[in-house]
């Protein structure tokens, strides 16, 4: 007796698809992991999705709310599981896994926490994924990239840390509402560490290319009477506000790593702020990750941007790369 789909569907030959060509794993489906899947999923980025965590109804009832979404959505299959094996031959992985801190608890211990949950991840992810690019958001971001290209001996270009990608985004749009213009049409990094050390970089802030500096020598100075000083302090302030007001940061780092998986998958060759090794840089001789101006595209992370900068600046770069080099410096068992 012949099926519905029998006698619905003719077929014509197999279906002789070798896998995915566009995998992105997510790795943690707490509310940034969420957030970066739905971003990655709307920009119709990829032809597969997997999604891990421990927790495995919350992670069987994020996939089955994916996929009753299905319609809307241009990604035809989306997998979870807490194994690893779901992450196979993934192009992509975004890990937004690890421990909180805890009141009272020191940065060290909580970096420590995080290192023993990266010791099971990121083998898992080598031994499944051994040629994706690792795109690691959770926190403290950029240690926690060194951790990650410790613990899976790729090349240091297959690792990348978001970064100072979102403080750069707060930068600009900061600015933008400063001049009543939109974000887009405002340029300006911020470098170093994603955190409180992070560089705002004065010197090379411009709107169609007219350099604000040039207008405003005392800008971003306590000299400055227009205070701009204050946007890069509204920029590390901004995560501590959202937090105390909702509980959680999401949708921003969401849009973000979307924006970097984009140039990743799509081979675009865009330069984003991201943390990447950064010894022999900037007269810094330890290895640790900073945010710096790179090139993005298929091949991972290719090129990094020779800025000029100020002495301060260099001066505030390679203060943030002692920062974290006094914790790094302090952990233990990263093989």
């Amino acid at each position: 007796m012949a099926t519905l789909q029998e006698k619905l569907i003719s077929s014509v030959t197999q279906d002789r698809a070798e896998g995915p060509r566009n995998k992105v794993t997510v790795v943690g489906v707490g509310q940034v992991g969420m957030a970066c899947a739905v971003s990655i999923l709307l920009r119709e980025l990829t032809d597969e999705m997997a999604l891990v965590d421990v927790l495995e109804d919350k992670l069987k009832g994020e996939m089955m709310d994916l996929l009753h979404g299905s319609l809307f959505l241009k990604t035809p299959k989306i997998v979870a599981n807490k194994d690893y094996s779901v992450t196979a031959n993934s192009r992509v992985v975004v890990v937004t896994a690890g421990a909180r801190q805890q009141e009272g608890e020191s940065r060290l211990n909580l970096v420590q926490r995080n290192v023993n949950i990266f010791k099971f991840i990121i083998p898992q992810i080598v031994k499944y994924s051994p040629k994706c690019t690792i795109i690691v958001v959770s926190n403290p971001v950029d240690i926690l990239t060194y951790v990650t290209w410790k613990i899976s001996g790729f090349p240091k270009h297959r690792v990348i840390g978001s970064g100072c990608n979102l403080d750069s985004a707060r930068f600009r749009y900061m600015m933008a509402e400063k001049l009543g213009v939109h974000a887009s049409s405002c340029h300006g990094w911020v470098l170093g560490e994603h955190g409180d050390s992070s560089v705002p970089v004065w010197s090379g802030i411009n709107v169609a290319g007219v350099g604000l500096q040039q207008l405003n020598p005392d800008i971003g100075t306590p000299k400055d009477k227009e205070n701009w000083k204050d946007v890069h302090k509204m920029v590390v302030e901004s995560a501590y506000e959202v937090i105390k007001l909702k509980g959680y940061t999401n949708w921003a780092i969401g849009l973000s790593v979307a924006e970097l998986a984009e140039s990743l998958i799509k081979n675009l060759k865009r330069i984003h702020p991201v943390s990447t090794m950064v010894k022999g840089m900037y007269g810094i001789e330890n290895e640790v990750f900073l945010s710096l101006p790179c090139v993005l595209c298929a091949d991972g992370l290719t090129d990094v941007i020779k800025l000029t900068l100020k002495d301060d600046e260099v001066a505030q770069l390679k203060k943030s790369a002692d920062t974290l080099w006094d914790i790094q410096k302090e952990l233990t068992d990263l093989k």
